[in-house]
C-alpha cells in the first residue's frame, strides 16, 4: 500500500503533512505554516537516494521543535542523524535560537546535499555537515553526547535498526534529549521502538498540537532519554 493509499483509507486532510511527491530535483520554500520567516530553502535531489526528498515526519518534527523549543537552544549542542538534505536542523538553526554549531549528519550520497542546502540558507557560520554511518565510531568533530538530537524517517530498513540503535547508545548521555519522529509503514517497525525500550526511557510527546491529525497517518513522535543508571 503506498502512503496516498494509506492516507486515501484514514480520510485525513493532506493539508497538515502533505504526503512526498516524487518530483524532479529542484529548490523547494517551506515555511511549515508560517512558523518560518523567511522560509527554508531546501534543495530536493533523489538522484543519490531519497533522503534528498522532504519527507512528512521531517516537517512533524520541524513545526514541533519550532512551536516548542524556538527559545530554549541557545548554547545547545544539537546533532541530526539521518538528515538526508537537512531539513530539520536546518529549520532549527533558522528558527530556533542556536547559537552553537548545530550538526545535520546523514551517509556519504547525501553530503553534497546537506553542504548545498547550508549554503542556499546561509548558514555556514553555524551548520555543519557530516559523514556518520550508523553503527560506526562517532566522528570526531561531532559533540560525545550532545543536549539535543533530532531524528526524523530514520526507521525505514529493518537491516538498519541495530546501527541505528547503536549509534543512539553511542550519543545519548545522562542530559541528552532525543526527539525522534517517524512513520509507521510496517509492523517491523514498531520493533525497533520494543529494543529502544530496553535501553532508553521513550515517551510519546503530547504537548504537540497536531497529534491528533499526524498520529491517524502513523507518524508518531517520541522524547527518548537515557534510563537512570543504564550503562553505555
Amino acid at each position: 500500500m503506498s502512503e496516498s493509499d494509506d492516507n486515501d483509507v484514514f480520510g485525513i486532510s493532506q493539508d497538515l503533512v502533505p504526503p512526498a511527491v516524487i518530483k524532479s530535483a529542484g529548490v523547494s520554500e517551506v515555511d511549515f505554516d508560517g512558523l518560518l520567516s523567511p522560509p527554508l530553502k531546501l534543495q530536493e535531489d533523489l538522484k543519490n537516494g531519497c533522503g534528498g526528498q522532504l519527507w512528512p515526519a521531517g516537517i512533524v518534527l520541524s513545526k514541533y521543535m519550532l512551536r516548542k523549543h524556538r527559545a530554549d537552544l541557545s548554547g545547545k549542542e544539537i546533532v541530526e542523524l539521518g538528515a538526508g538534505g537537512g531539513l530539520v536542523g536546518l529549520a532549527v538553526a533558522l528558527g530556533c535560537k542556536t547559537t552553537t554549531t548545530l550538526h545535520i549528519t546523514d551517509q556519504e550520497p547525501m553530503f553534497g546535499l546537506m553542504k548545498q542546502n547550508i549554503a542556499l540558507n546561509n548558514l555556514d557560520s553555524n551548520v555543519a555537515a557530516s559523514i556518520y554511518d550508523w553503527g560506526t565510531p562517532t566522528p570526531p568533530e561531532l559533540p560525545r553526547q550532545p543536549d539535543v538530537i533530532l531524528a526524523a524517517d530514520c526507521v525505514y530498513f529493518e537491516p538498519a535498526f541495530p546501527l541505528l540503535l547503536q549509534t543512539l547508545k553511542d550519543l545519548i548521555g545522562e542530559n541528552t534529549v532525543c526527539y525522534f519522529c517517524f512513520k509507521k509503514r510496517r509492523r517491523a517497525d514498531l520493533q525497533f521502538l520494543k529494543a529502544a525500550r530496553k535501553t532508553f526511557d521513550v515517551k510519546e510527546v503530547d504537548d504537540d498540537a497536531d497529534k491528533e491529525v499526524y498520529s491517524r497517518e502513523n507518524l508518531f513522535l517520541y522524547r527518548l532519554t537515557k534510563k537512570p543508571g543504564e550503562r553505555r
